[in-house]
């Protein structure tokens, strides 16, 4: 729900704060989809609503490579081909390790994921191919493969994580689920390759989306957030 509220600026424009907290809850990594298409306006939509989040000097870095149809099936056979016989290539270097806490919260989100879908501690098979369900794109109906440009660096890398994340806020609101995906930049070069994505480009990650399966065992669980007292310090 919408209201204005005066401001130094004049009128500002605010949205209830629980109606996006429950689009925010509602939002999570979808790993089974229906076949079913999104409609072509549905999905200007969604990179409509996404593209007004902010940027460094609004030099709004993202670019949206969107496959659709028979389209998405030669690109999936393409990319599983890819993985097959191509060696790990990212744009942007993977995270050298997770400690701590960072490695706890990976660990219990996997381990959730394997449990839905009855991999069982040590079937490294089973892990496995639920690993290259990444490049069956969780069988999604479309695709999306976000890009930067190389001289903006983390910064550009940075405003264009903000598009990911309002372009699945604005998905869900859409009622499509999506899910953001990093394997996918692990094999940067071929991306560049089919996509034409010129070489001052950073492959930053793909975001597979369409309509839920709702009976997947993939969508069965969801995820924790840490408490308030382990993100916010204080300071007064």
């Amino acid at each position: 729900m919408l209201r204005q509220s005066e401001g130094t600026q004049g009128q500002i424009m605010t949205v209830d704060p629980g109606s996006l907290d429950t689009l925010m809850a509602s939002r999570y990594s979808c790993r089974g989809f229906l076949p079913d298409a999104v409609p072509r306006e549905t999905i200007e939509q969604i990179v409509a609503t996404a593209r007004r989040v902010p940027s460094w000097c609004n030099a709004q870095p993202w670019q949206v490579a969107i496959t659709s149809g028979e389209e998405t099936d030669r690109f999936r056979e393409a990319l599983k081909q890819e993985v097959m016989q191509a060696k790990h290539s990212s744009d942007l270097p993977f995270p050298d390790s997770y400690s701590g806490v960072y490695q706890d919260r990976r660990r219990t989100c996997g381990w959730a994921l394997y449990d839905a879908v009855g991999v069982t501690k040590g079937d490294r098979e089973g892990s496995r191919q639920q690993m290259l369900r990444n490049f069956d794109l969780f069988d999604a109906p479309h695709c999306a493969i976000i890009s930067s440009p190389v001289e903006l660096g983390a910064y550009g890398a940075l405003d264009s994580g903000g598009f990911v994340t309002a372009f699945t806020l604005a998905a869900q609101a859409a009622g499509v689920a999506t899910i953001a995906q990093a394997a996918l930049a692990g094999y940067s070069p071929f991306l560049h390759r089919y996509f034409d994505i010129p070489e001052d480009r950073l492959v930053l990650c793909a975001i597979s989306f369409g309509y839920a399966d709702p009976d997947h065992p993939a969508n069965k669980f969801r995820t924790e957030r840490a408490d308030l007292d382990q993100i916010i310090d204080w300071r007064g």
